[in-house]
């Protein structure tokens, strides 16, 4: 095999490795949406929350410097307290959960960008605040939803590694695909089976699944809309576990290098074992009080929802440039040899180029 042809096969191969996936997400998603997500909350749900956090840090290193780092911390830590006690009071901390979030996305503009950019982004912020805090349903519906799609931006930044142009717009194809067409697709009603909303294996542990139904729908949502909706939370919550747990871990080893520069401690066996703990605790929590083990779930997800929020932001705006993974290795497979390619020249928003090793 040619040295040449070798990054376009390895990106053919995470690609088609990709479609794979999507195939079967959406397989498991139509045919027990209930019962995905549930089962898939609970085996995969500590664990992608910190295999998150490894790559995000490692990846956006100059971004989350001190004190800015230490800043958004106190304001993660006060978010997940919000999260604990909405069940006491939940109108007055879910209100303060949308102020806290938007003020982490400001303390990030102010970060992250300069100038116009920074202005426009508090503009846009102080609009978008206004309509959460007139709807604040809505606005945690949005945050449920989007954030398991926010790995198409991460995969989109890490794709411009990929040497070959026509292989870059191939797994780039594949993002939108899971990412957009598909969910909109499902909400159209265009899967050729019926679709239901029945607990099924989880049963036991969320009993008629309205409860869970209802956080993932709109207000007053009910029939085929209701069930939709909640196959596309299933199918796009799988891909997100899909992405954050089997690909990145594979593909971006710089990332988690450069974590483990800053936080020596938690190397990655540590890490997968702590989720897998956690898998089994949590599988306790949930099959005695669906509801309340949620809660203390959310508390801990908001770490990484409220990490990932701000360095997305200034993903999108073109500011602070990334660093930790800026060069990359295309999925290494056991068995084969390495050859050395550079990134192409001109990419926009990167470190200069330097060689990436592939393998061939």
């Amino acid at each position: 095999m040619t040295s040449e042809a070798s990054p376009v096969l390895r990106s053919r191969t995470v690609t088609l490795l990709m479609l794979a996936a999507v195939a079967a997400s959406l397989l498991v998603s139509t045919v027990a949406p209930m019962a995905t997500a549930v089962v898939g909350l609970i085996l995969f749900g500590v664990l992608h929350n910190l295999l998150e956090i490894r790559y995000v840090v490692g990846r956006f290193s100059s971004l989350l410097t001190p004190p800015f780092l230490y800043l958004l911390a106190a304001l993660v830590a006060a978010v997940a307290v919000s999260r604990l006690v909405s069940g006491m009071a939940p109108g007055p901390a879910r209100l303060a959960e949308i102020v806290l979030g938007y003020a982490i996305l400001a303390a990030a503009a102010q970060h992250g960008l300069d100038g116009r950019r920074r202005v426009t982004a508090w503009v846009l912020l102080a609009l978008a605040a206004v309509v959460s805090l007139a709807f604040p349903a809505y606005h945690f519906l949005a945050l449920t939803h989007l954030h398991n799609v926010v790995p198409l931006f991460f995969l989109w930044d890490w794709s411009r590694r990929i040497a070959s142009p026509r292989g870059r717009r191939a797994f780039r194809a594949v993002q939108v695909l899971w990412a957009v067409v598909v969910p909109v697709a499902l909400l159209a009603g265009l899967v050729p089976w019926a679709l239901s909303a029945h607990p099924g294996m989880v049963s036991s542990v969320v009993g008629d699944g309205e409860s869970f139904l209802a956080s993932v729908t709109p207000p007053g949502a009910a029939g085929a809309l209701a069930v939709r909706v909640l196959v596309v939370f299933a199918f796009a919550q799988t891909m997100h576990y899909v992405v954050w747990v089997a690909l990145l871990p594979r593909v971006a080893p710089d990332a988690s290098a450069a974590f483990e520069a800053r936080v020596p401690w938690a190397t990655g066996p540590r890490l997968w074992a702590a989720g897998f703990v956690a898998a089994a605790v949590f599988a306790v929590l949930f099959g005695v009080d669906f509801d309340q083990g949620k809660a203390l779930y959310a508390a801990l997800a908001s770490c990484t929802t409220y990490l990932e929020l701000p360095v997305l932001l200034v993903l999108l705006a073109g500011g602070a440039p990334a660093a930790g993974g800026s060069g990359g290795t295309v999925i290494p497979l056991p068995g084969t040899r390495t050859v050395t390619t550079e990134l192409p020249a001109g990419t926009p928003n990167e470190a200069p180029a330097e060689a990436g090793r592939h393998s061939a």
